[in-house]
């Protein structure tokens, strides 16, 4: 698949820092307008009104897949190619279209089916030439070394690669310890993991490098890891909220997350208005191969009102709390379901005198499984009195509490540390 090195530049070069919010809004409006009465797919309506298309999440993307997509693929020819390149870790293999190469790629399926993402040629060069400018350290024009993890390769990664960029893809399908040498002989100045992988990669004594940039992807960064990675690198962590969907934050110099306004347009789907809570509605401004429009992902977003000394007029975010499915269903004393945010629970563990060294939280109905590092009786009393001190103060009914032995999760699934199972 070959990408057009003068449209990723094009693509960097028309990428800009935006200061003023009524031009922004301007460039949202038009952008919106040629979306919507250009593209080409059977299944959104013709309407130039945004308000008449229907929200929609992956089980209803995935459902109309052959409707929504524009190349003329089938949801079991995508899968079929995208499945077999995962399974041979080969992930060269394309759909050949009239129009373009189109590469395929599959999410990770952590809550519960795996969406079938398809980005051709020109929005290959398009995404590169906009996350290249987002996330690179200046001065630009430098020759870059970037390490990047993942569970799965794609040409999308690939295509930033030039004579200015050296990328190589690690496979997190491989313990963490193979990759070792291979990153001392690269020596990356841009490290490019999710956030479990990167906490775990600083714990290594045999790694010798030093990044001048840290990006943390796929998966939410706690505070807590957040400060070990710091500190093992000497140098800040930053964010890119990317997912199959599209490119939707990322972290400026001070470490602010903002919204990409100017790729994606983000409605907000209020799910606890009080404390700046909400998921994304998102329709993708340059997605034309499998148009991305009203959109709502599982996520939990909360926002932050304060302007950024960066002087981006992009919306703030305070911070990815995780998934939907990630709150928790609890009861008040009377009966009524209670969400419990993850943050309530992760704020009390870590808030702890002595926290541990790991930990994950499970629901199963009314019982929380606790897997701990270490396991012991002062922290398991510990951990017993704080949570039901919650409890109390939130006016719920208490979980039955199960405390269980920590293990690694495998690093090729996304992390998540507090999650309700579905039964």
């Amino acid at each position: 698949m070959k990408i057009s090195k003068l449209k990723i530049l094009q693509s960097f070069l028309q990428t800009k820092h935006w200061t003023d919010i009524e031009k922004l809004r301007q460039f949202q409006q038009k952008k919106l307008r040629h979306l919507l009465s250009t593209h080409k797919d059977k299944f959104y309506p013709n309407s130039l009104n945004l308000e008449d298309y229907p929200i929609i999440d992956k089980a209803i993307f995935m459902a109309n897949f052959n409707q929504i997509n524009t190349v003329g693929i089938t949801n079991e020819e995508a899968f079929n190619i995208a499945i077999t390149a995962e399974k041979s870790r080969d992930f060269s293999p394309v759909f050949r279209s009239k129009q373009s190469d189109i590469a395929i790629g599959l999410s990770s399926g952590t809550s519960g089916n795996r969406g079938i993402f398809l980005v051709s040629q020109d929005e290959c060069a398009l995404w590169a030439g906009y996350i290249l400018k987002r996330m690179l350290p200046k001065p630009y024009f430098k020759h870059r070394k970037i390490a990047f993890f993942l569970r799965a390769d794609s040409h999308l990664y690939h295509s930033v690669n030039s004579r200015l960029i050296d990328f190589k893809f690690y496979d997190l399908f491989q313990p963490l310890i193979q990759h070792i040498e291979k990153l001392n002989q690269q020596q990356p100045d841009i490290l490019i993991m999710p956030a479990n992988a990167l906490k775990r990669l600083a714990q290594m004594e045999d790694l010798h490098i030093s990044p001048k940039k840290i990006i943390s992807v796929a998966e939410v960064l706690e505070d807590d890891a957040k400060e070990q990675i710091e500190k093992r690198f000497r140098q800040p962590v930053f964010q890119a909220y990317q997912c199959t969907e599209g490119f939707l934050a990322h972290s400026c110099e001070y470490g602010n997350l903002h919204l990409n306004e100017d790729a994606v347009y983000i409605e907000r789907d209020w799910i606890d208005k009080q404390n700046g809570r909400f998921s994304p509605i998102i329709t993708d401004f340059n997605r034309e191969s499998q148009p991305v429009i009203r959109y709502r992902l599982n996520d939990i977003l909360t926002a932050c009102d304060a302007p950024c000394p960066c002087g981006s007029v992009f919306a703030r975010i305070k911070k990815i709390e995780g998934r939907c499915d990630d709150i928790l269903i609890a009861q008040t004393k009377n009966g009524q379901l209670f969400d419990l945010y993850p943050d309530f629970i992760r704020n009390t563990i870590v808030g702890l005198k002595q926290p541990p060294q790991e930990y994950r939280v499970e629901q199963v109905s009314g019982s929380l499984k606790i897997y701990l590092k270490p396991m012991n009786n002062d922290l398991i009393n510990d951990i017993s009195l704080a949570l039901n001190q919650l409890f109390e103060k939130l006016k719920i009914k208490p979980f039955h509490l199960e405390f269980l032995e920590y293990t690694e999760p495998p690093l090729h699934q996304k992390f998540h540390r507090i999650c309700r199972l579905k039964k």
